[in-house]
């Protein structure tokens, strides 16, 4: 059994032998769509027309989302500084960094082994 695929104009549903899938670009966007030729004629015409205008226009992007206020961050220790956690750590032979971010885990030890460091929450 034979399968007749019928492809018809996007436009004004004309379905000759001349339609196709025609490919385009508007500002750098590619699009497709089902033409016949005379169809096809007609969105060339008007792309040409409107090519000076794009090339001579600037791209308006949309605006972002507003971000919402940074909540206030919650303290990791109370009375003690990063430096003092780096210091106790390397004391200890814990692995830390001499910047940037503190594991939590080291927190946690520095926590343990200062209870008065534990922060309120």
């Amino acid at each position: 059994m034979a399968t007749k695929v019928i492809t018809v104009d996007d436009i004004d549903g004309y379905d000759g032998a001349d339609v196709a899938k025609r490919d385009f670009e508007v500002g750098g966007t590619k699009y497709t769509i089902d033409l016949g030729d005379a169809n096809y004629k007609k969105l060339v015409d008007i792309l040409d027309a409107l090519l000076p205008y794009v090339e001579k226009s600037v791209e308006v992007k949309q605006a972002g989302r507003a971000r919402k206020a940074a909540t206030e961050p919650v303290p990791k220790l109370r009375g003690y500084t990063n430096g003092d956690v780096r210091a106790w750590a390397q004391e200890q032979g814990v692995e830390v960094t001499a910047r940037g971010k503190i594991a939590d885990e080291t927190y946690e030890l520095f926590i343990q082994a200062h209870p008065d460091a534990q922060p309120e929450n």
